[in-house]
């Protein structure tokens, strides 16, 4: 996860009245899960919620990124629908957006992203868990090996780990500074929504990590930028075509 971005909470359950120790899956983090949505005239006069909408809207239909995530989810029979999978909220000031896997929606913090850049990277991030979500049997709730897996494959594919990212965060390094980044995130997201200690969270990532590193479905590669990524869907499509004609 890149800081500022949640992994999936879990299943929406009532936590009313358990004890304040006990792991909430994440969902402290973003408090409008559970309330009533507002209506879409209120909703519309708050600057946060249109810039969201339209930030978004931009990342979908221009993100080489977003498109091949999109188009291999399509593919996979889990396609993706603007106004039914997205849900710009307030949140934490943590984080920037989060999987909610009990309603398969990504949830976008609309007062934490002002950038387009960083909606474009929260959208991937959270758009690869989605990708899991589809494709495998994950379970986010009780294995968190399969939490670190997919953490480690959105921290390792959706540029949260690129050269100009790092330096942003005035991080350097030479030989293998991208899997020390990816190490890190994955380990930091898992602690951000699980109430497990630092060592359990590292247990869980490496002994996942060779394996979830180098998954690199559906990119085919690491795309370290949009290049990269605009290279990994014209092969994606042109795979699928060479497929259709098989």
């Amino acid at each position: 996860m890149e800081q500022g971005e949640a992994a999936p909470p879990a299943a929406a359950q009532n936590k009313v009245g358990k004890e304040e120790e006990e792991d909430d899956l994440g969902y402290r983090l973003f408090p409008e899960r559970n309330k009533n949505p507002q209506s879409f005239l209120v909703r519309s006069l708050f600057t946060y919620h249109n810039k969201c909408q339209v930030m978004l809207r931009m990342t979908l239909e221009t993100n080489p990124y977003a498109q091949l995530l999109l188009e291999a989810m399509k593919q996979s029979g889990c396609t993706v629908f603007n106004d039914r999978h997205f849900s710009c909220e307030n949140c934490d000031a943590c984080v920037g957006g989060g999987f909610d896997s009990a309603t398969s929606q990504i949830v976008l913090c609309q007062n934490n992203i002002h950038r387009q850049s960083h909606m474009n990277r929260v959208v991937t991030h959270e758009l690869i868990h989605a990708f899991d979500h589809c494709r495998a049997h994950v379970d986010w709730f009780k294995n968190v090996k399969h939490l670190a897996c997919s953490e480690i494959r959105a921290a390792n594919l959706s540029g949260d780990c690129t050269l100009m990212n790092e330096i942003a965060r005035f991080k350097f390094g030479l030989k293998g500074h991208h899997q020390t980044c990816v190490r890190d995130r994955a380990i930091r997201s898992i602690l951000a929504v699980r109430k497990i200690s630092k060592e359990m969270a590292e247990k869980a990532v490496d002994e996942v990590f060779d394996a979830c590193f180098n998954d690199l479905e559906p990119f085919g590669r690491i795309p370290h930028s949009k290049t990269d990524a605009r290279r990994a869907f014209r092969d994606f499509q042109n795979r699928d075509r060479y497929n259709a004609n098989l």
